[in-house]
């Protein structure tokens, strides 16, 4: 059953250092927006923030509300409990039967990048395409899929958990990859995520500079920084050419703190286009319309309909 007609929306993000709400009208207009720090490590705390952000929303909107939220990992089928966090005070937990009891009401809980491939395919970059495919690439590495603007879970729930498969093709100086915290070694997550272009630049040439610092310096025409990068693109050319294979969506969407870099989004065709089993390929690459909003937008519009 979807939102009742004419029914604000209200997402929430809970993100390992930040929890962001916001409130939309029925037409997806911005009704309230608010945010706080997340209390890391603390699994109660995180149950009374959430809840009193969704209530200070609802008391800002004037109104009371469906209510989605995104999250990191997901919830198992099997046994509702939160698994493949990378906030881990979550792991093992009844997180959405607790938050759902605390405010007395139903609840949509889905991954963060879900959320993602929900708000692009309703009204963002992916908007009127069937199947949008929507990457992260931030601190984490994961994906989400959207079928007609609904959320394809899967059987296991797991559909899109794209970040902790291994990198495709591995060269010799890439095994067998760096450590992973899910217990794993070589991880696309590793490869791909901000601190990971961070560390690979840092095992090339030394020094400790974050991602951002690299893309400047590479700007700036420091070889040493565009070699980091130009590596950087051909690896998630590998990667998502992998998907591409699989699933041949109409349209990928990248989100994330990685998605602000101009070139691997202007790059990143070519880098795929070699990997991909077709004569062809013309999937458009764009960055995420709400950037940062992404996320919370399409936590609200987990109510507009029920998951494939």
């Amino acid at each position: 059953m979807g939102t009742p007609r004419g029914r604000a929306r209200l997402g929430i993000d809970l993100g390992g250092t930040k929890i962001a709400g916001i409130v939309l009208s029925p037409d997806g207009a911005t009704l309230a927006e608010a945010r706080m720090a997340a209390p890391r490590g603390d699994y109660r705390a995180t149950i009374e923030a959430v809840a009193a952000l969704v209530l200070q929303l609802e008391a800002a909107a004037g109104t009371d509300c469906s209510v989605g939220i995104g999250m990191p990992g997901s919830l198992s089928p099997a046994t509702g409990l939160v698994r493949n966090a990378n906030s881990d005070w979550l792991n093992g937990l009844p997180f959405g039967a607790d938050l759902a009891q605390r405010l007395a009401r139903p609840l949509r809980i889905e991954n963060d990048a879900n959320c993602l491939a929900v708000s692009e395919s309703i009204d963002g970059a992916g908007a009127g395409a069937h199947v949008v495919w929507a990457v992260i690439l931030g601190t984490g590495v994961g994906s989400g899929i959207a079928v007609d603007g609904r959320v394809l879970t899967g059987r296991n729930g797991i559909a899109g958990e794209w970040g902790h498969g291994p990198l495709p093709a591995p060269r010799d100086d890439e095994r067998p990859g760096p450590a992973c915290y899910c217990g794993r070694e070589g991880c696309v997550e590793t490869w791909l995520s901000g601190p990971g272009l961070a560390a690979d630049h840092g095992r090339r040439h030394g020094g400790t500079l974050t991602a951002e610092a690299v893309v400047a310096a590479a700007r700036a025409g420091s070889p040493e920084a565009q070699a980091t990068l130009a590596a950087h693109l051909d690896r998630l050319g590998r990667a998502v050419a992998q998907v591409v294979s699989v699933l041949d969506p109409d349209i990928i969407v990248i989100g994330g703190g990685l998605s602000r870099i101009p070139e691997l989004i202007a790059g990143l065709p070519a880098a795929i286009a070699p990997h991909v089993f077709s004569d062809a390929f013309d999937t458009p690459v764009r960055a995420s319309q709400h950037g940062d909003a992404s996320g919370v937008r399409g936590a609200a519009w987990l109510w507009e309909a029920e998951p494939v």
